[in-house]
């Protein structure tokens, strides 16, 4: 059944806030329709349902000028505040104390508020329809 996915930075306005989201490749590589097959996303996915934490599918920062399918991203319900419990357990699962990633094939981002609003005109009526009738 086809499924509509968000783009992370419409999320982000919609959230009115910084938002946390997962990216997976394989073997470096992007690598659509796989990505269900990603130890470390299937991994990451149970320990969020474990803790309670929601998360939902995301695409990446909108682009009226490029198009591609969804390849496993993943919007983290929790608020970027490192002084939070839950953001500190969060990282604490996803990164090892130096910062670094504890998944292979997997990056973790904060896209900010200010850097989502760039795309605010996507949310206008018809924008994707008019977007899409000029493509």
């Amino acid at each position: 059944m086809p499924q509509l996915i968000e783009h992370i930075d419409a999320i982000a306005r919609s959230k009115k806030r910084d938002v946390l989201f997962l990216t997976f490749t394989r073997e470096g590589k992007r690598d659509p329709g796989r990505f269900t097959l990603n130890e470390s996303r299937i991994e990451i996915l149970r320990w969020l349902d474990s803790m309670g934490i929601g998360w939902q599918p995301c695409g990446e920062i909108a682009s009226e000028y490029r198009f591609a399918s969804y390849d496993g991203a993943v919007y983290i319900d929790v608020p970027f505040d490192v002084l939070a419990p839950e953001y500190q357990k969060l990282q604490t699962f996803l990164e090892y104390p130096d910062g670094t990633i504890r998944f292979p094939d997997t990056s973790f981002f904060v896209l900010d508020l200010q850097t989502a609003m760039q795309n605010a005109h996507h949310d206008e009526p018809g924008f994707w329809e008019r977007i899409a009738d000029n493509f």
